[in-house]
């Protein structure tokens, strides 16, 4: 008498297909639907960035960070540098600009209770001199353009840093023609420390690409 060998039936099998079809689609929806949370966080880093600094201007007459008077309303740590007051921030480096108007930025405008955060410090980049961070652990920065810098951009710009391919794309769709180095959102490529990666240069690179390559994306306030 042969023996009847065990093993799973065709409906089993079948059956098997459908729950790991069912929980590999969950997975892909809910990872959709966490990078669209971020895609939306970043737009209204961006919105309420630009917000604060023109509520600043309205209320203040001058820039955050080049407010002359900054240190007149009692707001101790509030510092001013030498060209305060002249109506434009200081050029290049929107994410470590130590001791200059894009970092004493931050600070006035949570001084002013424009954006969140303790303003209180008196060290660059740390405390209420430090630029805030975006959804995708990257840096928010605002600074003028100047010369070869600013990827063909003028005047004042703000930049997210650490920002992916996909929503790199999505940012600029939803600002402006959603080609990287044209119009008023461009990006940049980022190096070995994207978080950090200023946007050098007056040429912004071509296309955005979903494999891993992480970009500074810039957008004319």
């Amino acid at each position: 008498m042969k023996k009847r060998q065990s093993g799973f039936t065709l409906i089993e099998i079948a059956i098997v297909l459908v729950i790991i079809g069912i929980l590999l689609g969950g997975v892909l929806k809910g990872q959709e639907m966490i990078e669209n949370a971020k895609i939306k966080n970043l737009r209204t880093d961006f919105d309420g960035i630009t917000a604060a600094i023109f509520s600043y201007q309205d209320r203040y007459g001058s820039l955050p960070g080049d407010d002359a008077r900054a240190n007149t309303r009692g707001w101790d740590d509030a510092l001013v540098d030498g060209s305060a007051g002249n109506g434009s921030l200081d050029p290049n480096n929107a994410f470590n600009a130590g001791a200059n108007e894009n970092q004493y930025l931050w600070q006035h405008l949570r001084y002013a209770g424009l954006i969140g955060g303790n303003p209180a410090g008196t060290t660059n980049n740390i405390g209420g001199r430090a630029n805030p961070t975006n959804a995708y652990s990257g840096l928010l920065g605002v600074a003028r353009v100047q010369g070869n810098w600013g990827l063909g951009l003028s005047g004042n710009i703000v930049c997210a840093s650490n920002v992916p391919g996909k929503g790199a794309a999505a940012i600029d769709s939803s600002f402006d023609d959603g080609v990287s180095n044209t119009g008023t959102v461009r990006a940049l490529a980022a190096g070995a420390t994207p978080i950090d990666d200023e946007p050098t240069g007056i040429v912004a690179t071509v296309g955005y690409l979903e494999d891993g390559t992480i970009y500074t994306v810039c957008k004319q306030l």
